[in-house]
């Protein structure tokens, strides 16, 4: 299990006031798209038993942003089980908001849109928290995008790609499993490069890192560093097989 140390956490959980018809999305869908861990022991739960059908196999996005990246793969992709987490509840009620189709303020209603498969779950809460109650080797593909690139040498360590959470991924990952890691910070992506390499539990599988991965939805973030002249950096990552 994660330790109380590791499990600190230091970013922001809200924002803005939330307007009253997100408000509603939050008190009124996302219990219906939040899974339920209590009662639930170590290496115990398959992601796919969260959904009401069964998925060909489950992604993880870990701090969804905004949404707008899990919420088109998801509809992209209805054969497949998301398992999205962010801690600021204002960016899970925009999520919860592209997901039943108001993002645009063409609806109210709390279900989901009428196009979509109920593929999405989501974890409004620090994702390390359920990492221990997962079984191994369970999620196909995990993304990181645009994490918050903690600048100062001494926060280094808060930085998500560290060690200890390269560790927890590598077991949830199944055989040859991918893992996005996208910033528009090249401090940042060459402090990963650099923890992949010393750890050896991944290996990064893309040569241009200027180029986007095939079948990539850029996230408003993206779009507006772009507009702004900031370079995304797009790392690929992945698992090796160890004896």
């Amino acid at each position: 299990m994660l330790d109380k140390k590791e499990l600190r956490f230091f970013g922001r959980r809200k924002g803005k006031a939330i307007k009253s018809s997100k408000q509603q999305l939050i008190d009124e869908l996302l219990p219906k798209l939040k899974p339920s861990f209590e009662g639930k022991k170590q290496n115990e739960v398959s992601p796919q038993d969260l959904f009401s059908f069964q998925p060909k196999e489950c992604w993880l996005e870990i701090g969804f942003g905004g949404g707008e990246h899990v919420a088109e793969l998801a509809l992209k992709y209805k054969d497949v089980g998301f398992f999205a987490a962010e801690p600021f509840i204002n960016g899970v009620a925009s999520l919860l908001a592209h997901l039943n189709g108001s993002h645009e303020g063409k609806t109210t209603h709390t279900g989901l849109d009428e196009a979509r498969s109920d593929n999405v779950r989501i974890w409004d809460d620090d994702v390390r928290e359920v990492f221990p109650y997962f079984q191994e080797g369970v999620f196909k593909k995990v993304f990181l995008l645009y994490p918050d690139p903690w600048p100062k040498a001494r926060h280094a360590e808060r930085r998500f790609t560290n060690q200890i959470n390269q560790r927890h991924l590598y077991r949830l990952m199944g055989d040859d499993a991918l893992f996005y890691v996208a910033t528009d910070v090249k401090e940042y992506a060459e402090w990963t490069l650099e923890q992949v390499e010393e750890l050896s539990l991944f290996e990064q599988i893309n040569k241009d890192t200027s180029v986007p991965p095939e079948d990539w939805v850029p996230t408003r973030y993206e779009k507006k560093g772009i507009l702004a002249g900031r370079k995304p950096i797009y790392l690929v990552f992945q698992k090796k097989k160890h004896k």
